[in-house]
């Protein structure tokens, strides 16, 4: 008999319980989001902690974003400095750079959830992620966090619908990874790189493209938007203005992928070129 989603939510609250308190790896994403508010329900928001890893990789508009709604939930909300930028094999940004940001992030974690005496620190994983080639998950499993949702077999639209039904303004929230996970893979990562990206990706955001993506390939830029928006931003007068917009930053040559938006479209190179790190 399948399970309904009344009772993946039972069996969540269950897992969450039986931790008694947790520190939520928070960066207020549709999944963190909801894991922390689903362990402030649970365990009280005394026993819960919000901790957001800060660094170049993270847009200046997402930090601001889980300061806001740690204070909206009624948590406490402790940012820690990472240091995955002093990390060589993160620096040169192999096809497992994941596992490095998030082996640094735990890192940092373990040492904060030890001082507090917490029962442990746990994830927004989902089920469908664990179809997906996520190398952080091998990080998570290494520093025994606990992803909840994932035990609970919550997929993604279980956590989106039941989001909705909490009232999280992060329901309909499109996904938001790292800034680095624009850059080509093999391709060394730098502050000055990520801050090209965002400040593109801002540009794009100022047009009215919520769910848009600025793929960096060295002096090349590769915008990922919408099917229906391609027309749009290759209309002459636009594209010569993004193309003005782009250069200023720094990007040499401009261009629009005709696939439109998709995420992870990086690691398509994973598939089609056998990249992937061993």
């Amino acid at each position: 008999m399948m399970a309904t989603l009344e009772d993946k939510l039972s069996h969540l609250q269950e897992i969450l319980r039986a931790l008694r308190s947790v520190a939520v790896a928070f960066s207020a994403g549709v999944d963190s989001t909801f894991i922390l508010k689903a362990a402030i329900d649970t365990l009280g928001a005394e026993n819960v902690v919000a901790v957001t890893g800060r660094s170049d990789s993270l847009a200046a508009k997402e930090f601001e974003q889980t300061k806001q709604l740690a204070e909206l939930l009624g948590v406490e909300h402790v940012v820690l400095d990472t240091d995955e930028f002093n990390n060589d094999n993160y620096m040169s940004n192999p096809t497992n750079r994941c596992y490095y940001c998030k082996t640094t992030l735990y890192d940092h974690m373990a040492t904060f959830v030890a001082e507090r005496g917490m029962g442990a620190m746990v994830n927004g994983i989902n089920a469908d992620d664990l179809g997906d080639y996520r190398p952080g998950i091998e990080a998570a499993h290494e520093h025994q966090v606990k992803c909840p949702a994932a035990e609970a077999n919550l997929s993604k639209v279980d956590i989106r619908t039941l989001s909705q039904a909490w009232g999280l303004p992060t329901y309909d929230k499109p996904a938001s990874p790292c800034l680095s996970s624009r850059v080509q893979y093999g391709e060394a990562i730098t502050p000055q790189k990520l801050r090209m990206i965002e400040a593109a990706e801002s540009v794009l955001h100022n047009l009215g493209i919520h769910e848009c993506r600025v793929r960096h390939h060295d002096n090349l830029a590769r915008i990922e938007v919408p099917l229906d928006w391609i027309a749009k931003l290759a209309e002459p007068l636009v594209a010569a203005e993004l193309t003005r917009q782009f250069q200023a930053l720094g990007y040499q040559y401009v261009t629009l992928d005709l696939k439109g938006f998709r995420s992870g479209s990086m690691n398509e190179v994973i598939t089609i070129g056998g990249l992937r790190s061993s």
